[in-house]
């Protein structure tokens, strides 16, 4: 059998559907900093993540339209608004597509990790590899402008060492501990996303034009603060540094330069997506503040992503992904 003919399966198309969604989501906003942009070597990267993804987009659609499903909505340039004032620095708008870049190369692994067929399995490859071009470059460039931070430094023991006793997990008491490295991949990579989605509500909760969008997002701008000051304070415990904030990047504006659907799905994809980063730092937690920590975070994401949920489908925002046939429906009497 020919392995490209094979129809594609339901988790399949369930990749190709999410990333056609949140790409086109990333793309608009990519769009306005492109406009913004003052700082050339900025500029030449943005460029370049536009025009991977337009051509990205096109064998996104051209596998949906080959099955016979209906290519999503997603966001348009109806959702951008143009000429609007800068509402970004140069500096910000290279940290988020550098976190925008881990995103999709995580979102590409699992995409790749789904699929069998080999002409989908070749263009997420493909995908990856592009992620991975963009990844060095951000990083690089970063780094040129002073503007990357690098997790903590350890000095190295003489020799292996091995756990001893049930007071490894202790984290409530004088004794405690300090972090292992392992424990600060997750801290760090958790607190950095969480700065960015702070920013982005703080920014986004400036422009919006509806009421419920700006307290929504002004809710979430104080529970993602609430949770970086948390996962702070556990480094501030064993003297190491915060990763910093990129809120004094973000200008005094308040003219909108995407729509208020634009605006809080991004919010609503970066919680979503932080949950499955937060069940990492939950997994590889061996302290007990670590794993309450990381648990009451969960708890708090889930709570605010269900008033998401709520003002996206009131406002008839939410497009809804291929379901499985309903056979009670099918099975009725005509």
């Amino acid at each position: 059998m020919d392995k490209e003919s094979l129809k594609l399966t339901s988790t399949e198309i369930g990749t190709l559907w999410g990333q056609y969604v949140n790409g086109t989501a990333v793309d608009i906003v990519n769009k306005y900093m492109l406009s913004i942009i003052e700082d050339e070597k900025i500029r030449a990267l943005f460029e370049d993540a536009i025009k991977t993804f337009s051509s990205q987009k096109e064998q996104i659609t051209t596998f949906i339209e080959n099955e016979g499903f209906p290519v999503p909505i997603g966001f348009t340039d109806s959702d951008l608004n143009q000429g609007t004032k800068r509402l970004f620095s140069d500096i910000f708008c290279l940290h988020y597509l550098h976190i925008m870049t881990l995103h999709g190369l995580l979102g590409h692994t699992a995409s790749l990790s789904s699929s069998v067929r080999k002409d989908l399995r070749d263009f997420y490859d493909s995908c990856d590899n592009d992620g991975k071009r963009m990844y060095h470059q951000t990083i690089e460039l970063l780094l040129e402008k002073g503007h990357f931070q690098r997790d903590p430094y350890f000095y190295p023991e003489k020799n292996p060492e091995f756990v001893l006793g049930q007071q490894f997990l202790d984290g409530f008491f004088r004794d405690q501990r300090p972090l292992a490295a392992t424990e600060i991949i997750s801290l760090s990579f958790n607190m950095k996303k969480k700065i960015m989605e702070k920013t982005l509500s703080m920014a986004f909760s400036q422009v919006a034009q509806s009421k419920s969008v700006r307290k929504f997002l002004q809710s979430a701008q104080q529970t993602s603060d609430q949770q970086i000051q948390s996962l702070g304070k556990i480094l501030h415990q064993d003297n190491l540094p915060v990763p910093m904030s990129w809120e004094t990047e973000i200008t005094i504006s308040q003219e909108a330069p995407f729509s208020d659907k634009l605006m809080l799905y991004h919010i609503g994809f970066l919680l979503q997506t932080s949950q499955a980063y937060h069940g990492t730092g939950l997994a590889s937690a061996m302290r007990t503040d670590l794993l309450m920590n990381y648990e009451k975070i969960i708890l708090q994401n889930l709570i605010i992503t269900k008033e998401w949920f709520n003002l996206m489908t009131k406002n008839k925002w939410l497009e809804q992904p291929p379901l499985a046939p309903n056979r009670k429906e099918i099975a009725k009497d005509n």
